[in-house]
Order: C-alpha cells, then sequence, then structure tokens
C-alpha cells in the first residue's frame, strides 16, 4: 500500500529542509573570510528561506492536519505532540533571533560572530533531531490512527502548497530569486556553488538531480 500524498510531500520537504540546514552549517564552517558579501546573502537568504516557508507553512499545516487529528485518535501520543508543537513554537523565536544575530555581526563585526555561531549551531542540531522524531514517532503513529477522512484532507493541503525551492511546476514564481539565490551562492548539500565560490550553467542546469542525490545520501 503506497503511503498518503501528504507523508510523502512532508518527507520531501523534510529532506529539502535538511539540505538547507546542512549547507547552512557548512557556510558557518567556512566562514565570511574570502567573501564577505556573498556569504552573508547566502546567509540571509537560506534563514528568510526557513522563516518564511518552514515555520509560516510547513509547521501550520502539520498541526492542523496531523497533529490536531492525532490527539483525537490517538490520546497516548499527546505527551509527544504537545513536545513537538511546543518545538514549532520555539523554533520560530530562534530563526527570528538567527537573522538579528547575522545582521548584528554583518554591521557590527567579529564580536558578534560567536553569538551567531553558537545560536546556529543549536538550531541546526535542534531542528534535525525535530525532523527525526516527528519521522519515527509521529508518523508511524498518523499512519496507523489517522482515518481515511483524515488524509484525505490532510493530502488535500499539503498538495496546494508546492514548496518553494523544490523546482516543481506550479511553484509560486514569487519565489524564484530566493531559489536562484540558495542554489547559486550556498554550499552544498542544497546549493551548487563550489570551493572557488562559483557555481556554473552546467551545475545549475543539474541541480534538481544533484539535490536529489544529496537528500538520499543525507
Amino acid at each position: 500500500m503506497s503511503l498518503p500524498l501528504s507523508v510523502r510531500i512532508l518527507r520531501e520537504e523534510h529532506a529539502s529542509l535538511t539540505a538547507v540546514l546542512h549547507s547552512l552549517r557548512t557556510l558557518m564552517e567556512e566562514g565570511p573570510d574570502h567573501a564577505g558579501a556573498a556569504f552573508f546573502d547566502a546567509m540571509r537568504a537560506m534563514l528568510f528561506y526557513i522563516d518564511e516557508f518552514p515555520e509560516r507553512q510547513h509547521h501550520p499545516r502539520e498541526t492542523q492536519f496531523l497533529f490536531e487529528p492525532l490527539a483525537q485518535r490517538a490520546p497516548e501520543v499527546a505527551a509527544t505532540l504537545e513536545r513537538l508543537e511546543a518545538e514549532h513554537r520555539h523554533g520560530e523565536q530562534q530563526v527570528r533571533a538567527l537573522q538579528q544575530q547575522l545582521l548584528a555581526w554583518e554591521l557590527l563585526g567579529e564580536s558578534r560572530r560567536p553569538a551567531f555561531a553558537q545560536g546556529l549551531q543549536r538550531y541546526v542540531g535542534h531542528y534535525l533531531d525535530h525532523m527525526r522524531r516527528e519521522e519515527t514517532e509521529l508518523l508511524p503513529a498518523a499512519l496507523a490512527h489517522l482515518t481515511p477522512e483524515d488524509w484525505a484532507a490532510a493530502d488535500a493541503a499539503f498538495a496546494a502548497h508546492v514548496h518553494p525551492l523544490s523546482g516543481h511546476p506550479g511553484r509560486d514564481p514569487a519565489y524564484d530569486r530566493l531559489f536562484t539565490r540558495i542554489v547559486l551562492r550556498a554550499p552544498g548539500p542544497f546549493g551548487l556553488r563550489d570551493a572557488a565560490g562559483q557555481a556554473s550553467r552546467t551545475q545549475a542546469a543539474l541541480r534538481p538531480q544533484a539535490q536529489a542525490a544529496a537528500f538520499k545520501a543525507g
């Protein structure tokens, strides 16, 4: 039996977000020493993506169409759901704090670098663990307890929003500049910028295949 569409989309979105998080961490490890403006531009674009899509669109759909029905169908997982929902709320605060700390580092100098670097490492680690627990604890419970009607509603809601960095047809063209900026300026596994800071047109054309491979490797 095939998985519900909403589960497949959720996993695709998690894979995309995981790739962006790893690219953020890689970029932070490289630092801005040789390309300061491009470094901060790529960092801003990726943090904006996390705030714009996962925090404002992905998480509300998880809450409304997975967490809430599951709380009704399987009260025994209520504590897990409450913890995951609290992490959603905290994550919104964290990513906006990171955007502020990045701006402070860019404008006020190296004395602000440690706060951003430490905050980013904590955020990436917590977020990766959060998604792992959603997929190993939440989704199995949802597959066991949600009704066909629950899944029909979830499938429709998830299918109505095309991931802005997916490259799939139907993506909101308003996100095209963000998509291009991240792909060309960020390092792997999401971006295609090489060690010299360049991304060729050939690499950009091959980006969907390269990203898919990165997701499977991750």
